[in-house]
C-alpha cells in the first residue's frame, strides 16, 4: 500500500502496578529493545512512544510509566485520563504484586470505562529458569481477566518474550475498535518523540 494512503493515529496508553515490577522495563524493551536490569525507581511517571503500523494506520503509541509507590497514587488519574489501554503489570515471582494490579484494574474500570485493560504478568524468565519461583498462578489470572474483560499476557523484558506480541494486540485492538474514529485530525504532539520525558514531583 502507498504510505501517501496510511492514516496516523495518537494512542495514549499507561502503565500501571506495583513498584519494581517491571513497568519501565517493559516500556524499554518495547521502544529501545533493550534491557537493563539496573533501572532507578520512576518519579512521577516518564514518558516515551513508538510508531506501529497496523492495518494501513500508522498508530504512535504514546506509553506513561507512572511511579509504582503508593505515595504517588493521588497522580496517577492524571496520567490515565484520556487513555485508550492500561497495561496493568504484577510481577509472576510475587504473589503480592496482584493485589496492587486488582486495584488499578478497579481504578480504570471506575473512571475510564473506555479503557481496555491488558493484565501483564513480568519476569517471565525467572519462571522459564526456576519454574518454583512462581507464585502467580497463570490460571487464576485468566479467570480475573475474563471477569474485568480484560486481556493477559506473561512477558519477559529480559528476553523479549511476548512483549512485543502485547503492544501488537494493544493497537490492533484499538484500530478494529468501531468507536475508534480513524477519520479525526489527531493531537501530533507526541508523534515525532521517541527520548523518555522524566517529570520530577516534590
Amino acid at each position: 500500500m502507498d504510505r501517501k494512503m496510511y492514516r496516523k493515529v495518537d494512542m495514549k496508553v499507561v502503565m500501571l502496578g506495583q513498584m519494581s515490577c517491571g513497568k519501565t522495563s517493559l516500556v524499554e524493551r518495547f521502544i529501545y529493545k533493550r534491557f537493563n536490569s539496573q533501572y532507578q525507581a520512576t518519579i512521577g511517571a516518564a514518558f516515551g512512544a513508538c510508531c506501529v503500523t497496523v492495518q494501513g494506520c500508522e498508530v504512535c503509541v504514546g506509553l506513561w510509566d507512572t511511579a509504582g509507590s503508593e505515595r504517588y497514587n493521588a497522580m496517577s488519574p492524571l496520567y490515565y485520563r484520556g487513555a485508550k489501554a492500561a497495561v496493568i503489570c504484577y510481577d509472576i515471582t510475587d504473589d503480592e504484586s496482584v493485589e496492587r494490579a486488582k486495584f488499578w484494574a478497579n481504578e480504570i474500570q471506575l473512571h475510564e470505562e473506555e479503557c481496555r485493560v491488558y493484565l501483564c504478568g513480568t519476569k517471565l524468565d525467572l519462571v522459564l529458569q526456576d519454574p518454583k519461583a512462581r507464585q502467580v498462578d497463570v490460571h487464576d489470572m485468566l479467570d480475573y481477566a475474563e471477569t474485568i474483560n480484560g486481556r493477559l499476557f506473561e512477558t519477559s523484558s529480559k528476553t523479549g518474550e511476548n512483549v512485543q506480541e502485547l503492544f501488537n494486540t494493544i493497537v490492533q485492538d484499538y484500530v478494529g475498535d468501531p468507536k475508534t474514529d480513524l477519520s479525526a485530525p489527531q493531537d501530533s504532539s507526541f508523534r515525532l518523540h521517541t527520548q523518555r520525558i522524566r517529570e520530577k514531583c516534590c
